[in-house]
């Protein structure tokens, strides 16, 4: 398939494919002369690979650590997973916190008289908060 039936089928651009192979997560297919690129089975499944990780939160770097690791490497990809999930806790943990800011700053939105300012104006303005 030629890149752009690739890009497709995974639902990225064609830049996208490029700049994955400019930064060595995708090999670039040999170009035969006066031909275009021909990318395979094993060319779809790694960008399949790349776009489930990040969409597991994984950066692209942390992409390249795994793509590095074998399937034999378990206990390695088993640690860099659980480093992930300690991170997606922590991130879990701050939304956790601003929910509860936002949750009593609208409600005092809602129990605020109509001669007071706004409380989540004054409180992003207040240095207390």
């Amino acid at each position: 398939m030629r890149i752009g039936e690739l890009a497709k089928s995974v639902g990225v651009s064609v830049e996208t494919v490029r700049y994955y192979q400019r930064e060595g997560l995708l090999d670039t297919p040999e170009r035969p002369y006066g031909q275009n690129r021909h990318y395979t089975v094993e060319h779809l499944n790694r960008l399949k690979f790349i776009k489930r990780a990040q969409a597991l939160g994984f950066s692209l770097a942390e992409v390249g650590s795994l793509l590095s690791l074998s399937a034999s490497d378990c206990s390695e990809v088993e640690k860099v997973a659980s480093r992930k999930l300690l991170l997606v806790r922590e991130k879990l943990a701050d939304l956790s916190r601003i929910e509860s800011v936002l949750v009593e700053a609208v409600a005092g939105c809602k129990e605020r008289r109509s001669y007071e300012g706004c409380p989540i104006i004054e409180s992003l303005i207040d240095e207390k908060a």
